[in-house]
């Protein structure tokens, strides 16, 4: 979800301090949340600000560029390793476990194909019926 412009902001602040009006009530008439115009006030008394807070947006990742980078060259190594081979062995070169959905997650960002066949070709493209004679 987009944040609400400065000016949208603005409008918000100066309707409360220059009107007679509850919070709720200014929520309704911009149609926005009630906790929205409280976190407003609320950052505004704290820091005489209102833009946008940016820093909570997004998840951080749990590993840092110097990390997947390792990992990237794990892969590279180790392209028949499983996930949790690879996890194993990210914990041996920076010392700290991440979940297998996790190094699943970095593989897909890295762009890195690992796909294992566990199955030998010939056995693969057997027919199901074998003809009898």
């Amino acid at each position: 979800m987009k944040a609400y412009s400065i000016d949208f902001r603005q409008k918000i602040l100066d309707t409360y301090h220059t009107e007679p009006i509850s919070q709720k009530a200014i929520a309704k008439r911009f149609s926005v949340a009630l906790s929205f115009v409280q976190k407003l006030l609320k950052q505004y008394r704290e820091t005489k600000n209102i833009t946008p807070r940016t820093d909570r947006c997004g998840v951080k990742g749990k590993l840092n560029a110097e990390q997947l980078l390792i990992l990237a060259q794990l892969i590279e190594v180790n392209n028949d390793a499983t996930l949790e081979e690879l996890r194993y062995l990210l914990y041996e070169k920076i010392g700290f476990s991440v979940s297998r959905a996790t190094i699943a997650r970095m593989i897909k960002l890295l762009d890195i194909t690992v796909k294992k066949n566990s199955v030998p070709f010939r056995k693969r493209h057997r027919p199901s019926s074998t003809p009898t004679v």
